[in-house]
């Protein structure tokens, strides 16, 4: 697939490229933090064709119990709008709980329901592994592919999911398969949090060690950075600093 020959990097700008994702899933917008911005927000309204106020959103809190660190005080916070990466609290005509790890014992026609229903899927951030585990064995994942009207909201965790692998660094939570692979959606994988003071190891200096060892595209971003994909189409939204390796 088509990409830029050369590494790129930027500091408040946008960077559009072709791929060939061979995927059904055309609206994603991958955050590092949420929506931090204008340019971010921009791009979210322009993926759901309609102002958030006119748009049903479903939150899926699932990653935020999966880490090491996990606790029940950030899926309430990521619930409940109060966490410092903006998702719930945009002011969407209604919000809804979609929590994976339930919908095994839920009536199946039922909870896909509310999904199909829904603008908007937010997906929590946490440990990506763990959402991908739950993804699978709530049977979410399988009913992705067909939501061709739904836009994918991925932070942080809910991020790196839809990627083809995380990456060692990224790996807490230990799925029963064990190695790295997600949900494999797009064909690039990100390091998110680039050089935030709360994560002091991702510099990058260590997203270039990461990206080595990932054998395929790969991109760095920040808290102020999103990637869109709309369609074939691959757009970095930032107004921080990210790297495409």
């Amino acid at each position: 697939m088509p990409w830029w020959p050369c590494e790129a990097l930027a500091n408040g700008w946008l960077l559009t490229h072709a791929a060939s994702l061979g995927r059904d899933i055309v609206r994603l917008l991958l955050t590092d933090s949420g929506i931090k911005n204008p340019s971010i927000q921009d791009a979210l309204v322009d993926l759901l064709g309609k102002p958030v106020a006119e748009s049903r959103a479903l939150c899926i809190p699932t990653a935020g119990y999966g880490g090491p660190g996990g606790d029940p005080d950030g899926p309430w916070q990521f619930i409940s709008g109060q966490s410092p990466s903006p998702m719930t609290e945009l002011g969407w005509k209604s919000v809804g709980v979609l929590e994976l790890t339930a919908l095994p014992s839920i009536e199946e026609a039922r909870w896909v329901s509310w999904v199909r229903e829904a603008d908007v899927l937010l997906v929590n951030g946490g440990d990506a592994l763990y959402l991908c585990h739950w993804m699978r064995e709530s049977g979410l994942a399988e009913l992705l592919p067909s939501l061709r009207d739904t836009v994918y909201v991925g932070l942080s965790a809910g991020s790196l999911v839809m990627t083809p692998r995380v990456g060692e660094d990224f790996v807490g939570w230990k799925p029963p398969t064990g190695g790295d692979r997600a949900l494999g959606v797009v064909d690039f994988s990100i390091f998110p949090h680039l050089d935030h003071p709360d994560c002091p190891d991702n510099t990058m200096a260590a997203a270039e060690r990461w990206a080595a060892g990932i054998g395929g595209p790969a991109y760095a971003i920040d808290e102020q950075t999103a990637i869109k994909v709309t369609g074939d189409a691959v757009e970095v939204v930032s107004e921080g600093q990210w790297k495409l390796f």
